[in-house]
């Protein structure tokens, strides 16, 4: 219990740290990028007395330990600035479009895992054969196109060629205006209409990784002593089935939120094919705009996501394996 305890508050203490780098990595990387927000109105024709006075106004002529300061302190105030481009709060632009993008990625790759466990463990318990064969193929092919060629695809085939389903959007237009609470669209039909091809998309681009991970693990577990004693015992094949994706799927846990990271990071082109009202296609327009305030808090909102999830995956792994807390 004692050495649980030691584990917990260590992992804490690394993950507020990594937090705090990522913070600080971020500040820097920004500020010392070539431009700013005012760059771009020097293009449309600004007066260099306005841009000044733009630049002193977001304190983008203090000095950079100043700025770090004032960054830190609004930071841990969850003050995330100003947009520079929608001239709202940071978090009243984002908060939607992160909700938004959760209910798009969060459900298919949960579900990509599922039936990537399922897949890769039949294939995997097939090790040799014609089915084996015939259920690589296609997995590998799908996982080596990139995200925006799959959901150009999908357009293609459903909306254009068969005309089931819409071609972009969260909602038909005029649609959204109707509703008197924000959560109510997403319990329409219309919304599921739109949410399908989206949905496919980032479930056929991921399926490739959980299903080739279990297969792999399958075969290693399949060749360990108590799979063979199962066997011998005569064990039922269902009851086999079980027992071999139970000790399969622990790399499955450990790569379920780094998969979840890089789905977050390709659905800016999805996003951006399906027109989809989320972070990753407000991401694409704050660059385009050099919004730096909103880039900057969507990095860091990614970038937290992955650390705070493998905090969370090792806290796990502690409890279930103590041998990782004795190494630790």
């Amino acid at each position: 219990m004692a050495s649980m305890k030691r584990y917990i508050i260590a992992r804490t203490v690394q993950t507020i740290a990594v937090l705090f780098l990522v913070l600080t990595g971020l500040f820097l990387l920004f500020r010392l990028m070539p431009g700013d927000f005012t760059a771009q109105m020097a293009v449309s024709g600004a007066s260099p007395e306005a841009l000044d006075e733009i630049r002193d106004r977001w304190g983008l002529n203090d000095p950079l330990y100043v700025q770090y300061w004032t960054y830190l302190v609004n930071f841990l105030q969850l003050d995330m600035g100003e947009s520079a481009v929608y001239r709202v709060d940071v978090w009243e632009l984002t908060k939607m479009r992160i909700f938004n993008t959760f209910i798009l990625v969060a459900p298919a790759i949960t579900l990509t895992y599922v039936a990537g466990a399922v897949l890769g463990t039949f294939v995997g318990r097939r090790r040799g054969s014609n089915i084996e064969k015939l259920g690589i193929v296609p997995i590998i092919a799908a996982g080596s196109f990139p995200a925006f060629f799959i959901a150009i695809v999908l357009i293609i085939v459903f909306a254009g060629w068969l005309g089931l389903f819409p071609t972009s959007g969260m909602l038909s237009a005029g649609v959204s205006g109707e509703y008197d609470a924000w959560w109510r669209p997403y319990l329409t039909g219309n919304f599921a209409h739109h949410y399908v091809l989206p949905f496919a998309a980032v479930v056929f681009r991921y399926l490739y990784i959980p299903s080739m991970i279990m297969r792999t693990s399958v075969i290693e577990v399949m060749d360990q002593g108590h799979t063979q004693y199962h066997r011998l015992t005569g064990l039922p094949a269902a009851k086999r089935f079980r027992h071999t994706a139970k000790h399969a799927s622990l790399p499955l846990i450990t790569l379920y939120p780094v998969s979840m990271a890089r789905a977050l990071g390709g659905l800016v082109l999805i996003e951006t094919v399906f027109n989809w009202p989320g972070i990753g296609f407000l991401l694409v327009e704050s660059v385009l705009g050099r919004d730096y305030p909103v880039v900057q808090f969507v990095f860091f909102i990614v970038a937290a996501f992955v650390i705070v999830s493998n905090f969370i995956v090792d806290l796990v792994y502690g409890a279930i394996d103590p041998r990782v807390r004795i190494e630790e």
